[in-house]
């Protein structure tokens, strides 16, 4: 049997095709945990009640995600490097503002020589009967650190992974969204946002007598049923707490605050 010889032009045309079909079927799969789930609801129990909700959500958060929201909230986050002076542990022949020993010596002896002076000056101001300051004693204490100020930074930084619409002008970027599928089919659904629902006006504020936190954000938990409806529930008056069961933030006493959200309705899923 004799076999017909391939050209050259015609074997570069049949590899660049069978690339380009293995790039096509590449770009075709989707990313890991990428969803296409949208919710619908009505506001209740707000000054703006009657409101339509709306609920995009492109991916849901992973455990990862979900562990460091919940380390802000405790509070057992890794605190972040410090910088500058006396930041951190001195090296071999650096200093705390991230020196190493690559630093040129004379610059290391000039710091030296500035961290004397300013001790020797804080010593002679300090023996003046009281009058006089060091550096030190004038430095202004950092605030404490809370579970709010903690998460409110720890929810700048992640992408968006949702978006909350109203009849407002711009919309609410929705940075962490965790699934939990319930034994009886059902879901509890944990969405926090980065500024708070009603930030910049009252369509959001707590009807009757209730008191509103100053969260800087929402947290959200919606509950449907395994049919893909209920309700849900937000942070304006509720308190957030870690849910150690779930392993995840969440709404502290669920059952006892109002529903804000009614109606939900899951409009579409994959």
């Amino acid at each position: 049997m004799r076999f017909k010889a391939i050209r050259p032009f015609q074997f570069l045309i049949f590899v660049l095709g069978a690339a380009a079909s293995s790039i096509t079927v590449t770009a075709q799969t989707p990313a890991k945990g990428a969803v296409a789930v949208h919710f619908t609801a009505t506001t209740d129990n707000v000054s703006g009640a009657g409101e339509t909700v709306k609920i995009n959500l492109f991916s849901w958060s992973t455990d990862a995600d979900r562990d460091k929201f919940l380390g802000a909230w405790s509070l057992t986050a890794a605190p972040a490097a410090a910088a500058g002076r006396g930041g951190g542990a001195r090296g071999a022949g650096g200093r705390g503002g991230g020196r190493g020993a690559a630093a040129p010596a004379a610059a290391d002896d000039a710091a030296a020589a500035d961290d004397a002076a300013a001790a020797d000056n804080g010593a002679a101001t300090a023996g003046r009967g009281g009058r006089g300051r060091g550096a030190a004693a004038n430095a202004v204490p950092a605030a404490a650190e809370t579970p709010e100020s903690s998460l409110t930074a720890a929810l700048q930084k992640p992408q968006t992974v949702g978006l909350l619409w109203t009849s407002e002008t711009a919309g609410y970027s929705i940075k962490y969204a965790y699934r939990l599928v319930q034994p009886d089919g059902g879901e509890r659904i944990i969405l926090a946002t980065d500024r708070r629902l009603g930030a910049w006006n009252n369509l959001w504020k707590p009807a009757g007598s209730a008191r509103p936190n100053d969260y800087a954000f929402s947290l959200i938990e919606l509950r449907l049923t395994s049919k893909g409806d209920g309700e849900g529930k937000v942070s304006l008056t509720g308190k957030i707490a870690a849910d150690n069961q779930a392993r995840t933030i969440a709404l502290d006493g669920y059952a006892a605050l109002p529903v804000v959200l009614k109606g939900v309705r899951r409009q579409s899923a994959n």
